[in-house]
This record gives C-alpha cells, structure tokens and sequence, in this order.
C-alpha cells in the first residue's frame, strides 16, 4: 500500500489538527470558567447596583425633604427677626437716651457742685429733670 504525497500530506495535517485541538481543550476549558466567573461577577455588581440606586433614591428623597424643612425655619426665623428688629431698635435708642441722661447728668452736678447747692438739691433736681424730658418725647411719639 502505498500513500501518495497528497494522502500523506492530509494526514499530517489531521493529526497536526487533531493535536491542536487535544491542546486547546485544557484552554478553553479555563476560558469557559473564568467567564462563568465573570458572568457571575457581573450579575452580583447589577444587583448591588440596583441596591445603591435605591439607597441613593431614598437618601434624595430624605435630603429634599431636609432642605424644605430647612427652607421653611429659615424663613420662619427671617419673619421672627423682623418681628424682633423694633425691639432692637428700641433697645438701642434707650441705650442712647441713657447716654444723654448721663452726660446731662455729670454736667448739672459739675453745675451743681460749682454753685455749692447741696447734694439732695441735686439729685432732686435731676431726677426732676429726667422725669420731665421723658414725659415730652413720650408726647412726641
């Protein structure tokens, strides 16, 4: 039996095939795992995918909430601060109408303690004083 050049060159290239083949297996084999693998990787980051997303929606949810009621103290202070502002006000000008009182004061008694009146006079007549321009600018307002 004799084999021609072309039945012997198909035949090497059968088992040249074949051992490709035989050697590609263990090859494949690790390829097909590691995909399993990676597929299953891929179904656990969706889910904690959807996880986060919902957190996150929830969290949304919970900071919008916080900035309204944020929003509303904000402007229930601002109309509580008008509301107090007169009060300041006041404040403040009775601050300075004690300043004046003061300064009255001091000058009367420097006055006073010039001309030699008694310290009684004095305060009698401060306080007289005072009592008389309060009951003016009370008028006046």
């Amino acid at each position: 039996m004799e084999i021609s050049y072309a039945a012997l060159a198909g035949l090497i290239a059968a088992v040249a095939f074949l051992l490709l083949v035989l050697f590609l297996i263990p090859t494949i084999v690790k390829t097909s795992k590691t995909l399993n693998q990676v597929n299953e990787t891929i179904k656990v980051t969706n889910k904690s995918i959807q996880e986060l997303s919902t957190d996150l929606d929830g969290l949304m949810k919970q900071s919008s909430d916080l900035l309204d009621k944020t929003n509303t103290l904000l402007a229930d202070v601002n109309g509580k601060m008008q509301t107090i502002d007169p009060v300041v006000k006041a404040a403040a000008d009775l601050g300075e109408s004690v300043s004046e009182i003061n300064a009255s004061s001091k000058k009367m008694v420097k006055r006073f303690n010039s001309a030699k009146l008694s310290r009684t006079n004095v305060v009698s007549s401060v306080v007289t004083a005072l009592l008389a321009r309060h009951l003016r600018r009370k008028g006046k307002d």
